[in-house]
């Protein structure tokens, strides 16, 4: 319970976002699965009107992912794919990106792996190019639902996927909320800007809530000096343990 009151920043990666935002008081439960829900559907239908995914990319320091991602547009254009997308989806940690966009344009940039100095590649088990333009026929329904939510101004900060900065007030959070669906998840950014501090002042403790510890392994990556604070809670694992 003292760690919940003494609570001084959340944040969640993507959909985790409005986790986070129930957290802090700022949007009810039940109001929020239920645009999570408009959100997941929608996204899914943007998903199946155009054939797209999302691919994980570890790449050495010389990798120029800009580059990398205009010479596969540039092939899917040559295959007479008109406007086709493939762009950062997700910032991790130093030297790892998601990248998400036509499939022909992600197997390009599989089959170029070494040209581009990308140590490695993996297709991600989804269905669609989240967080990239193939996204805004989901823009519409979330921001409808969102404005009939009733949105309170955050107990404590929460940050943003989009910019990696504070959320200011409940326009603000509905806005950017939108917005996210579209833009890429600045998550290596926002850890920055959660553990900035003095130097020689103490990182708080960090506690990542929910199935698996990926969270933890970014964040081992972007701050060695904050991961070394961190605790893994499993939600499941607390009810079972409750429950016996």
């Amino acid at each position: 319970p003292q760690v919940v009151e003494r609570c001084v920043a959340a944040a969640g990666y993507s959909v985790g976002e409005f986790a986070a935002l129930v957290f802090a008081g700022a949007l009810g439960f039940a109001e929020a699965l239920y645009a999570v829900k408009v959100r997941a559907e929608a996204m899914q239908k943007a998903s199946e009107a155009v054939p797209s995914g999302m691919l994980s990319v570890v790449g050495r320091r010389e990798a120029n992912y800009k580059f990398a991602c205009l010479e596969a547009r540039k092939h899917c254009e040559s295959l007479g794919i008109e406007n086709p997308v493939c762009t950062v989806s997700n910032y991790l940690f130093p030297d790892s990106r998601v990248i998400a966009g036509h499939l022909q344009a992600l197997e390009f940039l599989q089959e170029n792996a070494r040209k581009y100095y990308f140590k490695r590649t993996k297709m991600l088990p989804v269905s669609g190019a989240f967080h990239t333009r193939l996204m805004e026929p989901a823009v519409e329904p979330l921001a409808e639902v969102l404005k009939s939510i009733d949105i309170q101004k955050p107990l404590f900060c929460v940050y943003s996927n989009v910019d990696g900065k504070k959320y200011m007030h409940s326009k603000h959070i509905q806005k950017l909320l939108v917005k996210q669906v579209v833009s890429p998840v600045l998550w290596e950014q926002t850890m920055h800007s959660v553990y900035e501090r003095k130097q020689g002042t103490e990182f708080p403790y960090t506690y990542e809530v929910g199935p698996g510890n990926q969270l933890g392994a970014i964040l081992k990556q972007c701050n060695l000096k904050a991961w070394k604070q961190y605790k893994h809670v499993d939600a499941l694992e607390d009810e079972e343990a409750a429950e016996t």
